[in-house]
C-alpha cells in the first residue's frame, strides 16, 4: 500500500512539473520574419513589438502590441495596435517550433529563463541599437544553464556590439542612483593577424559625461567550453562579460556565468553592427 501511495505521489508530482506554464516578456525589432508570422503589413511604420508569451505543454498563446515608439516612454504612440495568436508549440530539442495556421516560427531556448527569435535557417537574429530578439522570463530564476556551443570567433580589427539593456549589469550603475535603461555602443579590438585581443572602448549611458570607457579584453573558455568575452577596466575597478551565442549576438552575465535576464522593455544581449 505504502508503495501504491508513493507511486501515486511521484506521478502527480510528474504531471504538475510537466504542466506548468511558462511566460516570457521582452520587446523586439519587427522584421520580416515576424511580420509574417503575426500577418503584419510590411509595410506599416513600427519601431518595436512588445511580447507576452505564454508556453502550455505544445500550447502557446501570443499577445503582441506594436507600433512607433512614444518619445521619453515605454509606450506606443496612440496607444500602438495589438494581436492575438495562439497554436501548437513544439519542442524540438532546444527549439521551439511556433505554428500559426500556415506559419512557422522559430525560437531557440537559450536556457531556461531566455529565448531567441530565430530566422527561418534557425540562425539567430541579430537586434538593433535600440532592441534585441531575446524574450525574458516572468518567473526567472538566473544561472549558468546555457543550451549553445558557440565557435570561437575569428576576430577582424575591430568588432561592434551595440544595444540597450536594463540597468542591472554588475559594477555598472551604483546601488539606489536612478535609471530606466542602459546603452550600449562596445567596440572590440583585435590584432588580426595573431587573432588577439588588444583595446576596447565603450559609449554609452553609464560613461557619457566622461567621454567613454577604455581597456583590455581577452577571451576566456568558460563551463563546457563556451567562449566569454572578458573586459576590464584600465584601473582594475570594473569587469564585465560578454557569452558569446554567436558571431553576431552576445549577452552579458554576472562574473560567476549566470546569463542576466531582461524585462519587457529590454533584455542584456547586444547586436553586431
Amino acid at each position: 500500500m505504502k508503495s501504491f501511495f508513493l507511486l501515486f505521489a511521484l506521478l502527480v508530482i510528474v504531471s504538475c512539473a510537466a504542466g506548468k506554464e511558462r511566460k516570457y516578456t521582452g520587446s523586439t525589432p519587427a522584421n520580416t520574419v515576424l511580420r509574417s508570422f503575426l500577418n503584419i503589413s510590411l509595410t506599416d511604420s513600427i519601431d518595436f513589438i512588445r511580447w507576452e508569451l505564454s508556453i502550455d505543454n505544445n500550447h502557446y498563446t501570443l499577445n503582441c502590441s506594436y507600433g512607433i515608439s512614444k518619445p521619453n516612454t515605454n509606450g506606443f504612440m496612440n496607444g500602438g495596435a495589438l494581436i492575438r495568436v495562439n497554436g501548437s508549440a513544439i519542442k524540438e530539442n532546444h527549439y521551439l517550433r511556433l505554428q500559426n495556421e500556415n506559419k512557422t516560427l522559430y525560437l531557440l531556448e537559450v536556457n531556461n529563463d531566455l529565448l531567441h527569435v530565430l530566422n527561418d535557417d534557425k540562425s539567430l537574429l541579430p537586434g538593433t541599437d535600440g532592441w534585441a530578439y531575446t524574450l525574458n522570463s516572468l518567473d526567472a530564476h538566473p544561472s549558468d544553464q546555457f543550451n549553445i556551443v558557440a565557435k570561437q570567433a575569428i576576430l577582424k580589427d575591430s568588432m561592434i556590439f551595440m544595444g540597450r539593456t536594463p540597468c542591472g549589469v554588475p559594477g555598472v550603475i551604483e546601488p539606489g542612483k536612478l535609471c530606466y535603461k542602459l546603452k550600449w555602443y562596445i567596440v572590440l579590438y583585435a590584432k588580426t593577424k595573431t587573432n588577439q585581443p588588444l583595446g576596447y572602448r565603450i559609449l554609452g549611458t553609464a560613461w557619457r559625461r566622461e567621454g567613454g570607457r577604455t581597456g583590455t579584453w581577452k577571451i576566456i573558455t568558460g563551463k563546457n567550453g563556451r567562449t566569454i568575452y572578458q573586459l576590464n577596466e584600465q584601473n582594475g575597478n570594473r569587469t564585465l562579460y560578454l557569452l558569446k551565442l554567436d558571431d553576431n549576438v552576445v549577452i552579458f552575465t554576472d562574473a560567476n556565468g549566470k546569463l542576466l535576464v531582461g524585462n519587457q522593455d529590454f533584455s542584456y544581449t547586444l547586436s553586431r553592427k
